[in-house]
């Protein structure tokens, strides 16, 4: 990861703990990471703000993590999006990948699994904006 760039995190799940906490851990690991307590909520926020990396949770009430990816893609192709689930199906993963996701986790994870994840979707983020505009 190039050391002088932070990326960007959004976290978005509807269980606040974990999603704060889940920020805490992040900020302390150097990243910037703010949350969103749903999909509708995050999609404001990336309307109006650019993303490096997403964490997204799959279930949620009103409009689910795999929906939310899909509409997070219309907005901001460029985006990395990491989903996280505690369901992990092989039709689920294939979801993920065919709507432009980067990768899926298992909650819980661990933080070093997480935070190499980041790490590599940031990095393929960057190597993508440097091709195409060298």
């Amino acid at each position: 990861m190039t050391e002088t760039l932070r990326p960007r995190i959004l976290i978005v799940d509807d269980e606040q703990r974990f999603r704060i906490t889940l920020s805490k851990l992040l900020k302390a690991g150097g990243l910037e990471a703010i949350h969103a307590g749903g999909a509708g909520e995050a999609l404001d926020l990336i309307r109006n703000q650019e993303f490096d990396v997403i964490l997204l949770d799959v279930k949620m009430p009103g409009m689910n993590g795999i929906e939310a990816l899909a509409e997070i893609k219309k907005i901001r192709k460029d985006v990395e999006v990491i989903m996280l689930t505690g369901h992990a199906s092989v039709d689920m993963a294939m979801e993920i990948m065919r709507l432009g996701g980067y990768d899926y986790l298992l909650k819980p994870c661990p933080m070093d699994e997480l935070m190499l994840k980041i790490e590599t979707a940031y990095d393929r983020k960057l190597e993508r904006v440097h091709r195409v505009y060298p």
